[in-house]
Formats: structure tokens, C-alpha cells, sequence
């Protein structure tokens, strides 16, 4: 075992510290094929990846404690797109992740699944559900969607870091899973990977990170608090306008804008504001039809028919 930074730190006295999970995936994260580094430093960033995964475990698991897939799963192709990118997402991932266990590379798994938790899940797809399951109704195909999509992910992730985060899977199961142990399981089965709807995403999330950079310029400067509070002109060349344009009204919630404006042009450039609207207490958004009805003056009108009507329509995300 080499010394890479700091002081080296025996493994005893890191199992006492830190536990055997953690120990576990500082194992399965380092290339074993050269010298094993291990020192503070290299175990802090061990503890940050546990912490990341677990916390994205978490949310996950809270997300769909009121789920029963017997009776509350929404058939695939009724599902919301950004759902079905969703699982097409997760199972591309998890071709590439059981190639690696094949031949016994663990190290890029605990990279992959990593990036996964912090960028298509926490970053994206995560970051983007929030409000679907916090302001729509509880029993709603927009809700009920992406909990069948939560679901799924849920068992796909568990059985994933089982083999190097074995208590912590272990743990989970014995809350989420319906058999006695994670490791009597077989892999998820996952829908097949819809190539054309990965390669329609993709583009959307790099649009949607160039917008970021925007807002968070305004935000560094203490114009917009959120990017909800920041309303946006973008404009896009025609293949990207009819990418976007496909959204339609849902568009807003891709980029949680309060107010999106698509402009058709040559290229890439967005236009970012700091909304004059009035915030709605209950789902953030800046509207002009906060207190719309005279008995809910605090919140705004898709609040409103979300608790007490029909509730929005949402296809797309």
C-alpha cells in the first residue's frame, strides 16, 4: 500500500474510525491494478461519495413511501417523457455497469454510479421532479409517474451498489424491498433503452446548462434568489426551437424557470430577468395569478386547481 498524500493511515484504525462500508468503498473506488493510495484526504473524499449516494438513496426511498406498485404503477408508454428518458437513462447505465462486473471492475462503477446520483438524478431529473411530487396531487398521473419511475430506479441503484455498499443496500431493502434479503436478487429489469428520446434529452440538458450559467450570474450578483425567480428569452437555432417547442407549456419546469420565453434564431443566447411577478407561497413560482382566488390569497391559480380543481396538465415533465 503506497503513500499518496498526507500520512498513511492503517486500516485498523480507519475501520474503527470511519466503519467497514466505508473501507468497503475505498476498496471497490481505487484502481487495484496499481498501488492502493489511502490517506485523510483520499478517505474524506471516500466519506463525500458515501454520503452522495446515500442521500440520493434517501430521497428516493421518501419519494415513493406512499407508492403501491400494484396499484398505482403507470403503464410505460402512459407515462411523462422526461420519466421514460428517466428509465431509458438508468438502463443504459445499467448495460455499461454489469459490463464492468463481467470482468470485476469495480472502480468504474463507483465512478459511474457517483456521476449518476450527482448529475442525471441530483443535477437533473431529481431537481426537476420536485415539484411535480410536492405540488400536484397526491393520486395524479403526473405524480403517480414519476413515482413508478422512482421505483424502478430505486431497485436499480440498490442492486447496483450492493455488491461493494453491501450494508447500506442491505439496510434500504429491509425498508423498500418485498424478499428477505438484497442478495437473493437478480439485476432490475428495466424498459430498453429509447435511443432516440436519450439523444433528445441530452441536447435539452446542455441547453438547459448553458441557461444555468446565465441565471447563476444574476444570482451571484443579487438580482434572483433562485432561478424560479428569474424569467428567460432564449433563443435557439430551428432544430433546437422544434426540440423545445416539443415541451410545450411544461417547457418552464425543465429549465424550473418561472416564466420561459422560446425564441426562434441562429444560434444559442439567453436573455435572463429578474421576475416582477408575485412569488406563490406554497410551489415558489412567480405569477401574476397569485391570489386568483379570493380564499387561497397567497397562492397562485395552478396551486389552486391543483388542491381544490382538476389539477394542471402535465405530459412532458
Amino acid at each position: 500500500m503506497s503513500k499518496s498524500e498526507g500520512n498513511v493511515v492503517a486500516p485498523q484504525e480507519v475501520s474503527d474510525k470511519l466503519g467497514a462500508e466505508i473501507i468497503r468503498l475505498w476498496c471497490a473506488s481505487t484502481d487495484y491494478s496499481g498501488d492502493l493510495g489511502i490517506d485523510d484526504k483520499i478517505l474524506a473524499r471516500v466519506v463525500d461519495a458515501y454520503r452522495r449516494i446515500r442521500n440520493t438513496l434517501r430521497f428516493l426511498m421518501a419519494n415513493v413511501s406512499d407508492f403501491d406498485p400494484a396499484k398505482d404503477t403507470v403503464p410505460f408508454d402512459d407515462m411523462l417523457e422526461i420519466d421514460r428518458y428517466a428509465l431509458s437513462r438508468a438502463a443504459q447505465l445499467q448495460a455499461d455497469i454489469l459490463a464492468h462486473y463481467e470482468v470485476y471492475e469495480f472502480h468504474p462503477v463507483v465512478s459511474k454510479l457517483q456521476i449518476y446520483c450527482s448529475e442525471d438524478l441530483g443535477a437533473f431529473y431529481l431537481d426537476i421532479l420536485k415539484d411535480r411530487l410536492y405540488t400536484t396531487d397526491p393520486k395524479s398521473l403526473a405524480r403517480r409517474s414519476a413515482q413508478t419511475a422512482l421505483w424502478q430506479i430505486t431497485h436499480a441503484v440498490l442492486r447496483w451498489m450492493a455488491p461493494f455498499l453491501s450494508f447500506t443496500a442491505e439496510e434500504a431493502w429491509q425498508v423498500f424491498g418485498q424478499s428477505e434479503s438484497i442478495f437473493l436478487e437478480t439485476y432490475a429489469e428495466l424498459p430498453a433503452p429509447d435511443n432516440a428520446l436519450l439523444a433528445k434529452w441530452s441536447r435539452i440538458r446542455d441547453i438547459r446548462d448553458a441557461v444555468n450559467k446565465d441565471i447563476e450570474a444574476l444570482r451571484a450578483n443579487g438580482k434572483v434568489g433562485s432561478s424560479l425567480q428569474a424569467n428567460v428569452a432564449l433563443e435557439v437555432n430551428a432544430d433546437d426551437h422544434a426540440l423545445l417547442a416539443s415541451l410545450g407549456a411544461d417547457l418552464k419546469f425543465v429549465f424550473i424557470t418561472s416564466a420561459l420565453d422560446l425564441i426562434a434564431g441562429n444560434y444559442l443566447q439567453a436573455s435572463v430577468s429578474a421576475s416582477s411577478a408575485v412569488k406563490c407561497e406554497r410551489c415558489w413560482h412567480y405569477r401574476d395569478d397569485v391570489g386568483i382566488d379570493p380564499a387561497n390569497p397567497t397562492i397562485c391559480g395552478r396551486c389552486t386547481s391543483n388542491l381544490y380543481g382538476a389539477g394542471e396538465d402535465r405530459q412532458f415533465a
